[in-house]
């Protein structure tokens, strides 16, 4: 199977038969993003993953649960539960989840550093559609 007729639309994009679909789906999700950005830096404890996130995006704890315990599942993501009182649980990114967190933070420093040329490319078609309508 190839990857790129796949993303690009084309060819079989069923999960079941495509499990890197999943994983990408994981790794690139609204909070998937965030925490292995955030993980890059240092291992967090689960309430201050909570509130460096809650800088960029508020997210409730539900969805952050889910999120480490998905990116976990995919060995992404390690969690640590220290036997103290009180408990403490850190989570920190294992090897294959700084791999990918170093290609998603890639893309997100591309992303902030093409955003001018995004806003411009809109902009344009936006007018080009507008004048479509008009004439319409």
């Amino acid at each position: 199977m190839m990857v790129s007729s796949q993303v690009a639309g084309g060819g079989d994009t069923d999960a079941a038969r495509c499990p890197y679909r999943l994983v990408l789906e994981h790794v690139t999700s609204r909070w998937g993003v965030l925490v292995l950005i955030e993980l890059l830096d240092r291992p967090h404890r689960f309430s201050e993953l909570r509130r460096a996130i809650g800088k960029v995006a508020r997210v409730s704890e539900k969805m952050l649960t889910q999120t480490l315990q998905t990116l976990e599942r995919d060995g992404l993501v390690h969690r640590d539960a220290k036997p103290v009182i009180p408990p403490r649980v850190d989570y920190s990114l294992t090897d294959l989840g700084r791999e990918a967190a170093e290609q998603v933070r890639a893309l997100s420093l591309w992303t902030q550093d093409r955003m001018s040329d995004v806003e411009e490319a809109r902009r344009a078609y936006d007018e080009a559609r507008a004048s479509k309508a008009r004439a319409s």
